[in-house]
């Protein structure tokens, strides 16, 4: 896959909730830095950081922008979700993605992190 189908499949899959394809985006050997999460090395820990999005349909992470060049790509996205205490979380970011061989080796996100101060299951 070339960058901007990996990056277009990664929204897909995750607002779709198909984290078991959206895992196979990574490679095995993924460097993340996750804003909430941390720094996470390896598919296993990835997969561990979106644990609780899997019973979260209503999660979506809309991309506003993606920018393209060559093997790295930048998408500006949107995430709502609800709360439990009702309400809704909304927040603004931008995802760093690098890609080789047609898989995302190195992905970093950047957001404010108050939005998320109540508990609600999130990843990038």
């Amino acid at each position: 896959m070339d960058t901007r189908t990996v990056v277009d499949s990664y929204f897909s899959c995750v607002n779709s909730g198909r984290w078991d394809d959206y895992l196979e985006l990574f490679s095995p050997d993924i460097v993340m830095d996750e804003q909430l999460a941390g720094h996470l090395e390896g598919r296993a820990a990835v997969a561990e950081s979106v644990a609780g999005l899997r019973s979260n349909p209503d999660f979506r992470n809309r991309p506003v922008e993606i920018v393209v060049d060559g093997g790295r790509a930048m998408a500006s996205w949107h995430i709502t979700s609800p709360k439990p205490d009702g309400g809704t979380l909304d927040v603004r970011g931008v995802n760093f993605f690098r890609i080789s061989d047609g898989m995302i080796d190195y992905f970093a996100n950047f957001h404010d992190t108050a939005p998320f101060a109540s508990p609600v299951p999130v990843a990038g």
